[in-house]
């Protein structure tokens, strides 16, 4: 098509030519002619002109787009052309910068995929393991007392629980990620939610020898959110707290506190506990994080809470964020606006 529109114009200069030649000879040229016809030369030589630059800053386009789908996504065109050229160098270059994106992206999830996958083979092969030696202790008899057996066995009870946990979260996790756990938005009110999910916690609490430091309004705090997405988020952040709070150095205190500002409520929950250097503050919500604090055999956490807790609460429209300083106050809070009922 390009050679086809290169003879046109080549054929229109020579036909112009051609009859500059025939008046000439014929003396009919005159002024106006002389005119016209170096108006119609001179246009026809600029068309050419333009129509070469265009198809060669086209072929370099070209070229580009090729390199890229080779798979270098570094690649960006220069816009040199008219507007309308220009206007569409600029949106392949953002093309090709969302591809790069997403092949980043694409890398960093099958990383931490593959982080995954190695952490929850050791999760679940370490108390599996565990289990297995102290029913094969059983079987053998190796108990010598009725004593020691049901220490056993409350290992075994211990252990299998906290696997059946960790794969409870893993499923979760995986249906989070197929979307496939729908929402069912309702009005609810954070502070009594709260509240009873802390009642639930008191013995758990009780036997954590865990200090309560209680400011929760008794007025409503409403919200719009999936009721049971909320209470898992509560739970998730709660267990964490109990787990690290018993640890504090300073007294072992769990902190639950509702506020307010122009548009949200605020659930804050904090202890005393280890806390999260801010080198790791960022990772705290990334699957399977356990700082050094959460490795050793007294911690059963299964690093997916906070992941959890954080999809959750970005799916119900909320924020989430942590501030800590070791043994001081380690604080996690979780943010949803609030809404006000209108009387009919």
């Amino acid at each position: 098509m390009s050679h086809k529109i290169t003879y046109l114009m080549i054929l229109q200069i020579t036909l112009i030519c051609t009859n500059f030649l025939y008046d000439w000879h014929s003396q009919e040229l005159n002024t106006f002619k002389l005119v016209i016809f170096g108006l119609l030369i001179g246009f026809s030589v600029i068309l050419i002109a333009n129509y070469c630059k265009f198809s060669n800053d086209l072929i370099q386009v070209i070229h580009a787009v090729k390199r890229t789908l080779n798979g270098n996504l570094t690649t960006r065109i220069f816009a040199n052309g008219t507007p309308i050229f220009n206007e569409m160098v600029f949106s392949i270059n953002e093309l090709i910068e969302k591809l790069e994106k997403i092949q980043v992206e694409t890398i960093q999830t099958h990383a931490a995929r593959k982080s995954l996958l190695s952490s929850i083979s050791h999760d679940i092969r370490t108390p599996l393991t565990s289990i297995i030696g102290y029913l094969d202790a059983l079987k053998d008899d190796i108990a010598a007392s009725e004593e020691e057996k049901k220490e056993y066995l409350n290992i075994v009870s211990k252990k299998s629980n906290n696997l059946k946990q960790l794969i409870d979260e893993i499923f979760n996790m995986a249906k989070l990620d197929a979307d496939e756990m729908p929402l069912q938005p309702d009005i609810i009110d954070f502070s009594e939610i709260t509240r009873e999910l802390l009642i639930e916690y008191l013995p758990e609490i009780k036997r954590s020898e865990l200090e309560l430091k209680i400011n929760i309004p008794e007025r409503k705090c409403l919200i719009m959110a999936d009721r049971l997405s909320i209470v898992r988020i509560i739970e998730n952040i709660l267990k964490n707290a109990i787990l690290y709070g018993k640890e504090g150095k300073e007294g072992k205190v769990l902190g639950i506190e509702l506020k307010e500002n122009d548009k949200e409520f605020e659930l804050l929950i904090w202890d005393r506990g280890p806390g999260i250097p801010k080198t790791e503050s960022e990772k705290v919500f990334e699957r399977m994080y356990r700082g050094d604090q959460s490795r050793s055999s007294g911690h059963s956490g299964s690093g997916l809470g906070l992941s959890i807790a954080k999809a959750l609460i970005e799916k119900n429209q909320g924020r989430v964020w942590v501030d800590s300083t070791p043994y001081i106050k380690t604080t996690f809070g979780i943010a949803f606006g609030k809404i006000k009922l209108t009387r009919t």
